[in-house]
């Protein structure tokens, strides 16, 4: 049956990033440590970002969730798919009963049970450090399936069309500029900050920061995350290559 094909395959892709040092590190140990960093130093009061006394945990845990989307969805699917491709495993399984969509939905699935998994991480560690909400889960819920959907489709967009050295540069530089311009950890000010606000880190960190800490729903993120999945997707069927 096809939806055991697709499980089967969800299952092989969560265990490759499970197993992956390198995206262990990238997708659980920097965000831990990123909301670690902004709980215990006075970073965030230093910035201008939150008042003196204020809880640093409404931005340092959006900020952490947002970074484990990001390197999850995009990073590391990006990366790992741009080296399938490279040594032809894409080509290979393209022509197998799992199909091109069943590929697809294959590492859809193994990324939502790795953000699950980074998710829970992520709001127990929170919880440890005091963070007691609010928390909008209809906010949640919305930019998590949003921001996958948007970074994802760009991510094998970059996997299907460029080499797989340019493709690993690449999105390491943008997850970089991402979390430190992008708006995806902090809120940016200013005239940038509308710019990055329409751009998909800055509306998956502003749909982040709204639903925790703030306790409500983005709705202009959301749409801007919509747009971002819908082109993203369409231009991934159109140029995506296999080989």
């Amino acid at each position: 049956m096809t939806s055991t094909r697709i499980v089967s395959q969800a299952k092989f892709e969560t265990l490759s990033v499970l197993r992956n040092g390198e995206q262990l590190l990238l997708s659980i140990i920097f965000p831990l440590g990123l909301l670690v960093f902004l709980a215990k130093t006075p970073l965030l009061t230093g910035l201008g970002v939150i008042e003196a006394g204020a809880d640093p945990l409404s931005i340092a845990v959006p900020g952490a969730l947002s970074l484990s989307l990001a390197s999850s969805a995009f990073t590391g699917q990006a990366i790992a798919t741009a080296f399938d491709r490279r040594y032809g495993v894409l080509r290979q399984l393209a022509t197998t009963p799992l199909g091109t969509n069943g590929l697809i939905l294959g590492k859809l699935g193994a990324v939502i049970v790795v953000v699950l998994i980074q998710y829970a991480l992520v709001f127990a560690a929170a919880a440890i450090l005091g963070f007691r909400g609010p928390v909008d889960i209809l906010g949640l819920i919305l930019a998590s399936l949003f921001g996958t959907a948007a970074l994802l489709s760009l991510g094998l967009l970059m996997a299907g069309t460029l080499r797989a050295e340019a493709t690993l540069a690449a999105t390491n530089l943008i997850w970089v500029l991402m979390a430190g311009v992008g708006g995806l950890v902090i809120a940016r000010p200013g005239e940038w900050g509308t710019v990055v606000g329409y751009l998909p880190s800055g509306a998956l960190g502003d749909a982040m920061r709204s639903a925790i800490g703030h306790g409500g729903t983005d709705i202009k993120a959301i749409i801007v995350l919509l747009v971002w999945g819908l082109v993203g997707t369409l231009a991934a069927r159109r140029w995506f290559r296999f080989e």
